[in-house]
């Protein structure tokens, strides 16, 4: 694993300018046979004063040159206590980390391992008066107390990632068993996502099990580091690094069309997560994954239905990932699904998306939409239904006038859309308002032969 960066001196300017002094003195001693022997007593000078301005300097408590009291260490992190605490079994511990612990679920000392009797943790006022005089005596700044008990990280934390990436290297039993586990960290421990980006050896490592025939051959393996992508991708400092990894792209592509079901419905979810970023939703465009999404929209597993659905919305947020979209048959396996009442709500925010894109609006009329659309209108419930279908055929109307036929026969028999001009949400009365008038405007059309 990659080292944490240390701690900043507040004389890092000082120190910045006699370094860049001293490579000065020491170029020219080298480059030059004849240098001065005042060159060399001033380069001696100058190493002196970065010496003594290093030891006057106060240093990050995670200065490895000076050993921490072993008792001045949390038994979690086995880093330096920021703020100690006394646990029931009379054990300290860093709050941060014991809190951690105890909201895990956990009702047992991690040292001695004896169930607790209460959870109430105590300030240890004596350690901590010790820690802060320590840190004094030593020019060492004091820890400051952790805030996000969720993105607590422990070298133990990074001990054990190493283990377990190292396992994947092993025999099969052993990447099961230690795939299983990452699954499992990655999901209830927000703070354990944090790690895979302070390396890039990570996500080479996590994928390494991985073979063309992992999803047949060991299907549980394989489900497994793909949920593990899922948990990671919830972390938004992970959303980049994964998103732009062409190794994890492409196992969520291959993901998508072969597996358990469930493996299949996670990578859905996976592209939902990684697409909260646009450009994120280019390069997952590009992929060729909303192919994928749609084929498993299409094949109505209800368990990945949903996953795919919000995957597909979240990509047609850009506009080139719409011409894709409808390019691969979207409006059709659309509105078959809502035909039969399935993700109602859910596709026809996707086909609200699409209707700004001339091919789906001419599929939409061959398709039969405006008719589906107006019977939505007229018998559904949904506010936000009622919106999207009629933003939708507000946008067929304006494009397609032949569409205003079938429009004007529902209204004079039904009075839908002026119902909905009445009682809707304010986009719905505007949209509902603005075929009305087209209405208006546009003289009776009728068939020729």
């Amino acid at each position: 694993m990659a080292k944490r960066e240390r701690g900043v001196s507040a004389s890092a300017g000082k120190a910045a300018e006699l370094k860049e002094k001293l490579k000065e003195l020491v170029k020219a001693i080298v480059d030059d046979d004849d240098y001065s022997t005042r060159d060399a007593e001033d380069a001696i000078a100058t190493l002196s004063s970065l010496r003594d301005l290093k030891r006057a300097s106060p240093s990050s408590f995670d200065d490895l040159s000076l050993p921490v009291p072993p008792e001045f260490r949390c038994p979690i992190s086995t880093e330096l206590m920021s703020d100690p605490v006394i646990l029931a079994t009379g054990q300290t511990y860093d709050r941060a980390y014991i809190q951690r612990w105890l909201d895990e679920g956990h009702r047992t000392c991690p040292q001695t391992q004896q169930v607790l009797s209460h959870t109430l943790l105590t300030p240890n006022y004596l350690v901590r008066d010790m820690i802060a005089q320590w840190c004094k005596e030593h020019a060492i700044e004091i820890p400051k107390p952790v805030q996000d008990i969720n993105q607590v990280v422990s070298n133990a934390d990074r001990d054990h990632l190493d283990s377990l990436l190292h396992k994947l290297s092993l025999s099969v039993p052993d990447q099961k068993e230690a795939a299983r586990e990452l699954r499992l960290l990655t999901k209830r421990m927000p703070s354990f996502r944090t790690l895979f980006v302070e390396s890039a050896d990570v996500i080479p490592q996590l994928l390494s099990p991985l073979s063309p025939n992992t999803a047949r051959i060991h299907p549980e393996l394989y489900e497994d580091l793909v949920t593990t992508i899922l948990n990671l991708s919830i972390q938004d400092d992970n959303k980049k690094v994964f998103g732009e990894d062409p190794s994890v792209i492409a196992l969520l592509n291959d993901a998508l069309k072969s597996g358990t079901i469930q493996t299949r419905s996670n990578a859905a979810a996976a592209v939902f997560t990684l697409s909260a970023l646009d450009s994120n939703k280019q390069i997952i465009g590009k992929s060729g994954a909303i192919k994928h999404l749609l084929d498993l929209l299409e094949e109505g597993q209800p368990l990945a239905m949903k996953d795919a659905a919000s995957a597909i919305f979240s990509l047609c947020l850009v506009h080139e990932n719409k011409g894709r979209t409808v390019r691969e048959g979207a409006v059709r396996v659309i509105l078959y699904k809502i035909m039969d009442q399935i993700l109602v709500d859910e596709l026809l925010a996707i086909l609200a998306l699409l209707s700004s894109h001339p091919k789906a609006i001419e599929e939409m009329g061959d398709l039969g939409a405006v008719a589906l659309l107006l019977a939505i209108i007229r018998e559904g419930t949904s506010e936000r239904t009622k919106e999207n279908c009629v933003a939708t055929l507000y946008t067929i109307c304006y494009s397609d006038r032949t569409k205003l036929k079938e429009v004007r026969e529902e209204e004079k028999a039904n009075g839908t859309l002026s119902k909905l001009a009445r009682s809707g949400t304010s986009r719905a009365k505007r949209k509902a308002n603005g075929i009305l008038e087209r209405l208006n405007r546009s003289p009776c059309l009728t068939h020729t032969a």
